[in-house]
């Protein structure tokens, strides 16, 4: 993936972002999506993943992000952003790795745009001002690092938005991305992330996918099939997405009132096909749907 833009520096938690997606019109006849090149690891055919463990990684991201953003400061940077890694650069870190560790996040090169996609191990995650009673059956007077709610872990975490589950049959998205080569716009982050989304449900024939007013994420037939919840940390993302694909990653959404929206029901890719796809499948279409949001080419 790519990116070209500049502002200050902020720390900012989302709750809920409005309106519609508006392209972002970087590339031009003289530039191209070759120098736009963020990092995928795509996990999503691996075995389900503890949440605890990828959050873990996204964070070691994170930092290596904002360490590069501060060296940049100390030079003259008012420039180019430099967050996208060149061919070179991933070449030389793939010819001295061992073919397991090649497609690990922990051991790619750091300081880059990268996204991971993945399925979860079960697990309940409650954003910055969740109500925990929207875990059905939890007891909140336990320390939620040592309780689970029917055998699911529940992990507090700094995205925004109300309690969500992830997974096996689910993918998850988590974007690392400097938004200084997009759009300094959380919101339009947000709705860059649905139409994503939307477009990769149209391309595996999921027809009539939208957004709606007042809440994020992604709908079909008035039934949420896409959650959105992302954190902010000096205009680097974290966290992102999750698509329900097969009917696994429904199981467990009926011990909670997903995204705190009380009366909605959740759906998934395969109750609309007569085919039915697979985790991987569709993580190929979000993959070419994400490129074409952002303006840049995946790379593993």
């Amino acid at each position: 993936m790519h990116s070209n833009v500049v502002r200050q520096t902020v720390d900012r938690t989302i709750l809920q972002g409005f309106g519609d997606f508006e392209n972002l019109n970087i590339i031009t006849e003289n530039d191209n999506k070759n120098g736009r090149l963020v990092v995928l690891h795509d996990l999503s055919a691996s075995k389900p993943i503890s949440y605890r463990t990828m959050w873990d990684v996204q964070k070691q991201l994170v930092d290596s992000q904002i360490e590069r953003i501060k060296e940049l400061k100390k030079t003259n940077e008012k420039k180019i952003v430099s967050q996208f890694v060149s061919v070179e650069k991933l070449s030389h870190y793939s010819s001295n790795l061992s073919s397991e560790k090649k497609s690990l996040p922990s051991y790619q090169p750091q300081g880059y745009d990268s996204i991971i996609m993945l399925q979860h191990k079960p697990v309940y995650t409650l954003g910055t001002g969740s109500d925990p009673s929207f875990i059905k059956g939890y007891n909140q007077a336990c320390n939620r690092e040592e309780q689970s709610s029917n055998g699911i872990d529940v992990v507090d975490i700094e995205r925004g938005g109300e309690v969500t589950y992830h997974g096996p049959g689910q993918l998850v998205a988590y974007p690392i991305l400097d938004l200084r080569g997009y759009r300094q716009d959380i919101h339009w982050y947000i709705r860059a992330l649905e139409e994503a989304i939307i477009i990769a449900l149209k391309c595996v024939g999921v027809q009539g996918a939208k957004r709606e007013d007042g809440v994020t994420g992604v709908w079909v037939d008035n039934r949420k099939i896409g959650a959105i919840g992302v954190k902010v940390r000096r205009w680097v993302t974290m966290h992102g997405l999750s698509v329900n694909v097969d009917r696994r990653s429904l199981a467990n959404f009926d011990g909670i009132v997903p995204c705190g929206l009380v009366g909605r029901d959740v759906c998934c890719i395969n109750d609309f096909l007569e085919d039915p796809i697979t985790v991987e499948e569709f993580a190929s279409q979000l993959s070419l749907a994400l490129q074409t949001v952002l303006e840049v080419n995946l790379v593993p």
